[in-house]
């Protein structure tokens, strides 16, 4: 089962769930992954130890999509 989790202020919230052989359950975490990015968030995907990419689609065969804020201060 793979997880959609957006990073808050309580630590994290799950989002979404889904198995991808279960349409259904992708069709809702692809909404729901949708209408968080609208939202300003950005979606992260571990790519091996301590490295990572950001998405702009599901993908759908990750086991973790994590969602969080831009970082503030430039």
């Amino acid at each position: 089962m793979s997880r959609l989790i957006r990073m808050d202020h309580t630590g994290h919230t799950e989002v979404a769930e889904w198995s991808a052989d279960d349409p259904a359950s992708v069709e809702a975490a692809v909404t729901a992954f949708r209408a968080e990015l609208d939202r300003g968030f950005f979606a992260i995907v571990s790519t091996g130890e301590g490295h990572a990419e950001q998405v702009h689609t599901l993908p759908i065969d990750a086991g973790l999509v994590i969602l969080r804020r831009p970082i503030a201060g430039g």
